[in-house]
């Protein structure tokens, strides 16, 4: 793994027999030969979640979907992460809030 992916304050690393799959932080430095996709934002669901609640990441996602916001999700153990393409970011926020959900900006 390039040393840029561990310098990152959040990344998940998944393998399967298919692929390997790396989110981390933007950087700059990512070589042309790796397929990529740029300019994600995370929205963190704020946790820990117990693992028995059902449809958050449902709830959430039909809210988006009505903006037309396509979104890529990623779970721990105790949260989960939604991401959206930067110039969705701001629909998606107010989309959330008109929805009744507390969003908290940070960086």
């Amino acid at each position: 793994m390039p040393d840029w992916i561990y310098l990152s304050d959040f990344y998940s690393i998944t393998k399967t027999k298919d692929e390997l799959s790396v989110i981390a932080i933007q950087a700059d430095s990512i070589s042309e030969k790796i397929t990529c996709s740029k300019d994600w934002r995370i929205l963190k669901v704020a946790g820990p979640l117990d693992l028995s609640l059902i449809g958050i990441i449902a709830d959430i996602s039909i809210i988006l979907k009505e903006k037309k916001i396509s979104i890529f999700t990623i779970s721990t153990y105790d949260t989960d992460y939604i991401l959206v393409k930067q110039n969705k970011l701001n629909i998606g926020i107010k989309a959330l809030r008109d929805k009744k959900y507390t969003i908290s900006l940070e960086n």
